[in-house]
């Protein structure tokens, strides 16, 4: 479901790990990113595989940055900001981004799609937003197309494509909804069959069949795993 998580406004954010790892989803599958794992989220999704028990720290932009230099960031594509949820933490990220930026630092956004506002304030220090797709057969959330409506309008003009978490439970109106909404924005659609451990919890044969539902009607659409698990790395 969607929950009312408050913004968190002051200097500081709420930082569960920084890595460096393989980028496993989506169309940068392979590059090689510096991941930021934001805490908190405003959604509780049913198939989430971020675990917050654990220790986290407090930073201010100047202190993550310089947790940031102590990696080889020339063998770094991009410093992707995920979550969680990066935009509950927008005042810090309008004070950290520019130091990214500096330094000469692609930016990668993964968000879920539901805070267009937050967006707004920080979408030009952006390099690619790569945006989810929640479908209420899969998450258990009350239906979002509204929220992600308003925030794709807000990405026009800005590199963006979506990411649809899916499992046998998909239904062809969630399917049509995926397509209008994809049509109007003309963005690139990333069929992610829900995982179970290291495994997809969906058969080959009908992730293929979605996705030709898929593309009968709009073109921009792949199907793509999980590959990070499969390499058995964050």
């Amino acid at each position: 479901m969607i929950n009312e998580e408050p913004i968190h406004t002051g200097d500081t954010a709420k930082i569960k790990e920084v890595f460096a790892s393989i980028q496993g989803e989506g169309p940068y599958l392979g590059a090689k990113q510096l991941f930021i794992r934001f805490c908190d989220c405003n959604l509780r999704c049913h198939y989430c595989d971020t675990d917050f028990s654990g220790d986290s720290e407090e930073y201010t932009p100047d202190e993550l940055f310089n947790v940031i230099k102590q990696f080889d960031l020339n063998t770094i594509y991009s410093v992707s900001l995920t979550g969680g949820e990066p935009l509950l933490s927008v005042d810090f990220l309008e004070n950290f981004l520019p130091l990214l930026k500096e330094h000469n630092q692609k930016i990668y956004l993964e968000t879920n799609a539901t805070l267009p506002n937050e967006l707004k304030r920080i979408i030009n220090l952006v390099d690619v937003i790569a945006a989810d797709i929640k479908l209420e057969s899969a998450t258990g959330m009350i239906n979002s197309f509204d929220a992600h409506d308003k925030f794709f309008e807000v990405c026009k003009g800005h590199e963006c494509f979506a990411k649809i978490v899916f499992d046998d439970n998909i239904t062809d109106e969630e399917i049509e909804k995926c397509i209008e909404i994809a049509k109007k924005y003309q963005i690139l659609l990333i069929l992610q069959p829900k995982m179970s451990e290291d495994a997809m919890s969906i058969t080959s044969v009908f992730a293929v069949t979605v996705l030709d539902k898929f593309l009968k009607k709009y073109s921009k659409v792949r199907l793509i795993p999980q590959v990070h698990k499969f390499l058995s790395v964050r």
